[in-house]
């Protein structure tokens, strides 16, 4: 039998006071410890996360990448389990880690993340599996990808595990919610496509593509079978889409009178 491993659960956070406890207290059965990693919230989020037990460290936002990479290289062991403030494992999941604590076989573990979108939870419209690497050695991944969009990169060529049971996300509680966030993140991807120096075509990117992007999700990936919401998801989407390449045509159009 291998030795057991141990585990630190990594959560980074910016006024998270509704979903901070129930992200602690599904990783407490799995983890030697929690460390949060908190952007100055102004609400009750750091004394939630210090009276479950987590040492939570007050940290500047620069990036999701860069915030989880940091949150990373606080922790003392070993092993990292990361998780968004909200997100929650299931028991399933739970068992799962358990398992491989005794018996691990690889050095990297992804699961699926089923996720709740104004209550409702979404299968379909290209939402679920979303299978995500989540756990693994410290010293053969790190974040990467294009900010907001994150997700753990393998610096090795290892085989990843995947592990029975969901990561459960509670994403929007409304549609307005979700809108003021699409905003947000449309920014963010346009000023990170800006600096890598990718380029949009007009019509084809604030056009065909959303258009496209709509139709793949709604009909090829079956968001019509998650209903009223699934239609939402799917138009909100596509909107999403639409927001990211008109910035970015923006920019670029800036950029080049300055």
């Amino acid at each position: 039998m291998l030795a057991s491993i141990k585990i630190s659960a990594a959560i980074i956070t910016f006024n998270e006071e509704d979903n901070i406890e129930r992200s602690i207290k599904s990783v407490l059965p799995v983890v030697e410890e929690v460390i949060v990693i908190d952007s100055f919230s102004q609400d009750r989020t750091k004394e939630l996360a210090e009276k479950l037990g987590a040492r939570v460290i007050e940290n500047p936002f620069d990036g999701h990448i860069e915030q989880k990479n940091f949150a990373v290289k606080q922790t003392s062991f070993d092993w990292v389990l990361s998780l968004d403030a909200d997100e929650e494992l299931s028991v399933k999941l739970q068992n799962s880690i358990l398992e491989i604590k005794s018996y691990h076989l690889q050095e990297a573990y992804q699961m699926n993340r089923l996720t709740s979108y104004c209550g409702h939870w979404v299968r379909h419209c290209g939402w679920y599996p979303d299978t995500k690497i989540r756990l693994w050695k410290k010293t053969v991944g790190h974040w990467g990808g294009t900010n907001p969009h994150d997700k753990v990169v393998l610096t090795t060529d290892k085989k990843v595990q995947k592990l029975r049971g969901d990561l459960l996300h509670y994403s929007y509680v409304n549609v307005s919610q979700h809108i003021r966030q699409m905003d947000k993140f449309s920014t963010i991807g346009a000023e990170e496509a800006f600096k890598k120096g990718k380029n949009a075509v007009p019509y084809i990117h604030s056009t065909v593509y959303p258009f496209w992007v709509f139709i793949n999700t709604y009909f090829f990936k079956l968001g019509v079978l998650d209903g009223y919401f699934g239609f939402i998801i799917c138009i909100n989407g596509a909107f999403y889409k639409y927001l990211k390449y008109i910035k970015l045509l923006n920019l670029k159009k800036y950029n080049d009178k300055g």
